[in-house]
């Protein structure tokens, strides 16, 4: 049986879905701030969440806890620091104040974490056990250095209810690359950073650089065709007179 199967058979409840919720988070401890690096300030949260699409039905958060089902023990949950979940319902994540297994029907499809001196034990440690145990098909690890996680860059793909490390190559650049099924992307540690890259196209996914590039460049279009417009208008004039 399942991870899925046995949430779907043992964990229903008489309440309606979202009325249970959980606590809020513990504070992050200062050295955490690298989470907010990677992940928030670069705005890679944003662009995955743009280039996966489907924000009815795609969860592509952090900071709240995750668990199996509404009987919550701070030992039966973690806080990771990304979790993409696919056809599920972000209002019952926001009722419940986090990810409950049970209440949204499967485990989410990925998590991520990446390293600090005060949880890189934890990461490689209990929160893999516990990941594995909820039946998340992959766990990520990301360490700008290498010195905490001891790689810089991890995966794991669950199979048969046990990680398995996924490879992991080393570009000509020296950039480190690995495959995410459960996202159709290639993960990158680029220049000590998170790259997400579509594997289709060879190019990472879109930023608010290429975001901000692609409105310059619609405007100054824009700008073009009305400059155009008006000379054409004012050629007529003169041949009119």
């Amino acid at each position: 049986m399942t991870t899925r199967d046995t949430f779907a058979k043992t964990t229903k409840t008489s309440q309606a879905p979202g009325r249970f919720r959980l606590p809020d988070p513990p504070e992050r401890e200062l050295d955490e701030v690298t989470r907010f690096d990677h992940l928030f300030r670069s705005g890679n949260s944003h662009h995955l969440a743009v280039h996966l699409g489907k924000p009815e039905t795609t969860l592509v958060v952090a900071d709240r806890w995750v668990c199996a089902d509404t009987n919550f023990n701070k030992a039966r949950a973690r806080v990771p620091d990304l979790l993409v979940a696919f056809d599920v319902d972000p209002q019952i994540y926001e009722a419940n104040n986090g990810y409950i297994a049970s209440e949204q029907g499967k485990p989410p499809d990925f998590v991520l974490e990446v390293a600090s001196v005060s949880t890189a034990h934890v990461d490689t440690g209990d929160k893999r056990v516990f990941y594995a145990y909820l039946g998340i098909p992959e766990y990520w690890r990301f360490d700008k250095t290498g010195e905490y996680h001891g790689a810089r860059l991890a995966g794991d793909s669950l199979v048969g209810g046990e990680y398995v490390a996924m490879p992991i190559e080393e570009l000509p650049d020296g950039s480190l690359q690995g495959y995410s099924a459960a996202l159709g992307l290639n993960i990158r540690w680029e220049e000590g950073g998170i790259v997400f890259y579509d594997p289709d196209t060879g190019r990472r996914i879109a930023t608010f650089e290429d975001e901000r590039e692609a409105r310059v460049a619609a405007e100054a279009r824009a700008a073009s065709a009305e400059t155009r417009v008006r000379e054409l208008e004012e050629l007529l004039r003169r041949r009119n007179h």
